[in-house]
């Protein structure tokens, strides 16, 4: 069984394709069918491929640090898992601390 359709159906549904398309027409009903799923089968692969050749370049390059990062990289703020206005206010904090200034 097939689908859930036994021989009886099935016998009953290809009765009903050669009344409705006629015996000459089947084999470039079944061709075009074929090429059909060929074509269908042969896109989903590329993008399959696509996929997985952006999957790839997202894990080997690098993130790129926005001016925020950089910034706050060199204030010495761990810029791990925060956002920019967390770094901001972060950036904002350090800039308001007085510097201490070493007497000679």
């Amino acid at each position: 069984m097939i689908g859930g359709f036994g021989p009886t159906e099935l016998i009953f549904i290809l009765a009903i394709v050669m009344i409705l398309f006629g015996a000459s027409k089947l084999p470039e009903l079944a061709r075009s069918m074929g090429s059909s799923v060929g074509e269908f089968k042969k896109a989903q692969k590329e993008s399959e491929q696509s996929l997985k050749e952006f999957e790839k370049s997202l894990k080997e390059s690098p993130a790129v640090k926005t001016k925020v990062q950089e910034t706050a990289e060199k204030l010495g703020i761990d810029i791990k898992g925060k956002t920019d206005d967390q770094l901001l206010e972060e950036i904002q904090k350090a800039a308001e601390k007085p510097k201490e200034v070493s007497e000679p």
